[in-house]
């Protein structure tokens, strides 16, 4: 079953084509709270976790987020449902593997993003978009300049929705549509990463 999400028209943009209108660029909260719904409904679809595991996951990620320390759905309904810590990595990649389905494009893996280095002057340019990564979990892995940028977590949901308000924000600010790419992290790289771009 497919989830149709806002994300392909982005996608399928250039800084030729802008996007339909999104309307005001949203806050953190806002954005996290898409990235929790869009999650939910697509382990739903992939059938992932029963509705009770999901609805507690979602209060344990709203509450990590109240009190600045965020957490993502894929990896608390996977905790939730009692897996054990050596077997964590390779869970929660096939959790988002099955996620990724549900998405089109099907967003892809790529296994040596931990080795790509932090945009810091995209981040120093971009404090919002720097907040918001953090907030969802989600690095941008790659930005040159403002033309083509990489977003990348272990949720591809999570990086999806970090893209679509990188376009919006470029856009308003230079009136450029970069090209953008989502990708998949493996857990071990996920966690890496935002110890290094977020100190979490």
């Amino acid at each position: 079953m497919s989830v149709a999400f806002p994300f392909q028209a982005v996608v399928e943009t250039s800084k030729d084509h802008p996007p339909v209108s999104r309307g005001p660029i949203g806050d953190i909260n806002t954005c996290v709270e898409m990235c929790i719904t869009r999650t939910a409904a697509a382990l739903r679809a992939v059938r992932a976790a029963s509705e009770t595991e999901i609805s507690h996951a979602i209060t344990v990620v709203r509450q990590a987020q109240a009190e600045d320390k965020p957490v993502d759905l894929l990896e608390t309904v996977v905790r939730l449902q009692g897996c054990e810590e050596e077997h964590l990595g390779p869970t929660i990649l096939g959790l988002g593997d099955l996620i990724s389905t549900t998405l089109s494009p099907v967003v892809s893996l790529i296994p040596f993003a931990g080795k790509l280095i932090a945009p810091s002057a995209f981040y120093e340019s971009f404090e919002q978009i720097h907040r918001l990564g953090r907030a969802l979990l989600a690095p941008v892995i790659f930005a040159e300049d403002t033309d083509a940028i990489g977003t990348a977590s272990a949720n591809p949901i999570a990086a999806c929705v970090l893209a679509e308000e990188i376009h919006a924000v470029v856009g308003r600010r230079f009136g450029i549509f970069p090209f953008l790419t989502t990708a998949r992290l493996d857990y071990e790289s996920w966690s890496f990463l935002c110890r290094k771009h977020f100190g979490i």
